[in-house]
């Protein structure tokens, strides 16, 4: 008889060390499975895009009022850019975080953010 916790039934997937997943990744050793939705809230979080994209839209309006009109714009469009590309680019930046940061690592695999396997071969 199986348990609903039990490890063998498939449900959940062994964990895997920092140093072992940064070592392999490149191999090809790990399948990265990942949820989108929480990547991307992930990331933003992670890397402080919000507070970045308001200090670039603050310097944007800035330069508008005073007098600036050209830079101002551009200053807001670029603010407002760099929270959607962050966005589009979520998965390709959490893959780069969880490679690189043991912190960032445990995070998301422990938030159900990303789950990794091993491949099978």
């Amino acid at each position: 008889m199986i348990e609903a916790n039990d490890p063998s039934d498939g449900d959940t997937a062994e964990y895997i060390a920092f140093e072992e997943f940064r070592n392999g990744l490149p191999f090809g050793r790990f399948h990265v499975i990942g949820n989108p939705d929480l990547a991307r809230r992930f990331v933003v979080q992670r890397i402080n895009a919000i507070p970045v994209a308001i200090a670039i839209l603050g310097c944007g309006i800035a330069s508008a009022l005073g007098g600036y009109v050209i830079l101002g714009a551009v200053l807001v469009a670029i603010g407002v850019l760099f929270r959607r590309l962050i966005r589009w680019q979520a998965a390709k930046i959490l893959l780069q975080l969880t490679s690189r940061l043991p912190s960032a690592y445990f995070d998301a695999t422990s938030q159900g953010v990303m789950e990794v396997r091993r491949t099978q071969g």
